[in-house]
């Protein structure tokens, strides 16, 4: 594996660590593996860690000049929070459907934006979660919520481990094989 493991900056660290605990909690939320934990489970944390430390570690990302890092973590901390304030209320189940698949465009951008091969997976893994979730809430399917909620969690693996090899030095890429090496022998 590649050892050379660009740490980035530390804003960008700080909002993978955050986007990366809240999108784990989130996700174990909607599979239910855990006995007794649910989705609204994932609400105080999506509001502080999600959204309010999201949304000001995008700012300050913004303010080093970091427009990738700054939009993505001002825009999924906004979204975080507002999903926190509306978690559980009177919305429909189409409408939390709606907000769901806007929340899912975000997602696409920043998967379509580019960067490290990390970030687009974890913005990826997002995307697929978010659409399935969006779907379960207009079908009300229960099943579906899991399989988006599996998703998620890998999204949120994937934005810990980022955020932890950056620091850590941890290898971030797959080996490269030279052309002609490795490959199977002809007689």
């Amino acid at each position: 594996m590649d050892n050379d493991v660009s740490a980035g900056s530390t804003t960008t660290i700080a909002g993978r660590l955050a986007l990366g605990i809240t999108l784990l909690a989130f996700g174990l939320g909607h599979t239910r593996v855990i006995d007794g934990v649910t989705a609204a489970d994932a609400v105080t944390l999506a509001h502080y860690v999600g959204g309010v430390a999201l949304f000001v570690t995008g700012l300050l990302a913004l303010r080093d000049h970091d427009t990738a890092s700054g939009t993505a973590f001002t825009a999924l901390g906004a979204l975080w929070f507002t999903w926190a304030l509306s978690a559980g209320g009177p919305a429909s189940g189409n409408g939390a459907g709606v907000f769901l698949l806007l929340f899912a465009l975000v997602a696409l951008t920043l998967t379509l934006a580019g960067g490290d091969l990390l970030g687009q997976g974890t913005y990826g893994l997002f995307l697929v979660s978010l659409l399935l979730l969006a779907v379960a809430e207009f079908a009300g399917s229960g099943s579906l919520a899991k399989v988006g909620g599996w998703f998620a969690v890998a999204a949120g693996a994937v934005s810990w481990y980022a955020a932890t090899a950056a620091l850590t030095h941890w290898p971030t890429a797959l080996p490269r094989r030279a052309a002609g090496r490795g490959g199977t022998a002809t007689g």
